[in-house]
């Protein structure tokens, strides 16, 4: 109940004094041309569709799940809500996205993630709408699926289960912004060294605040899934079963 007062509180504050002018590592409205914009639509289009599959099954075999569902949009929506502004002159987030794809899975990400985003254009001119599939690739699709990868394969190899849950958020995190850099890059290869070059350049505008905001993004993803683990264990033990079952069939 605390948590859930805290988040309240966060979303009311970055929605009633967030400014409008934003230059993040979202990509703004118009910023991509316009086969780059459709292009990337359609590669996040499919995800989308097997992540509402998913999430369709897990709330009818499990409809006291919606809870946690609501928690991990919800702690995404705050942390990718921050604006930290950068010595570079732009500003980095953080995601949130690695506690959800450790909990439901990276597909039901990219659902929850895309209405993340969706509502941080809308309501926060945070990233846009025609931009909203490459943001939602990077941030929803490949931030969630490298670190759910990471989780898995810290967890086969018998590591600790905080470092798995840590190194899975900051790599969620990092793998955003790379993905962000490359889709910049590809749109707007320089003159001269072209996409390589440009990705340098793009990447350089958040390396300096992005590597300890994914540090500190693990370290807070670590004590809030500690937290569920004393509070919500039925929950978590339930979803753990189900992404087992999912990955069987």
């Amino acid at each position: 109940m605390v948590f859930a007062v805290l988040v309240l509180g966060f979303t009311l504050y970055f929605l009633l004094v967030s400014p409008q002018e934003v230059y993040a590592m979202h990509i703004m409205e118009g910023f991509l041309p316009l086969g780059w914009a459709v292009f990337w639509w359609l590669l996040f289009i499919p995800f989308f569709a097997l992540g509402v599959r998913r999430l369709i099954r897990i709330t009818r075999e499990h409809p006291e799940l919606k809870l946690m569902m609501g928690l991990a949009g919800a702690f995404t929506f705050v942390l990718s809500a921050l604006k930290l502004p950068s010595v570079t002159g732009s500003s980095s987030h953080p995601t949130g996205t690695g506690l959800g794809a450790i909990m439901l899975g990276p597909l039901p990400m990219s659902v929850i993630g895309s209405i993340v985003l969706l509502f941080q254009a809308v309501l926060l001119a945070h990233g846009g709408l025609t931009t909203l599939g490459a943001n939602a690739f990077s941030m929803a699709v490949a931030g969630p699926f490298a670190g759910y990868a990471v989780y898995k394969l810290l967890m086969k190899g018998k590591g600790r289960e905080n470092v798995a849950v840590f190194s899975a958020a900051a790599v969620a995190d990092m793998t955003t912004y790379l993905v962000t850099s490359l889709q910049l890059a590809l749109a707007f290869p320089s003159a001269q060294g072209g996409v390589l070059a440009s990705l340098v350049k793009f990447g350089g505008v958040f390396a300096i605040t992005q590597l300890p905001l994914a540090i500190t993004e693990g370290l807070l993803t670590v004590l809030l899934w500690n937290w569920l683990k004393s509070y919500s264990p039925h929950e978590l033990s339930i979803l753990s079963r189900h992404e087992r079952g999912a990955r069987q069939i």
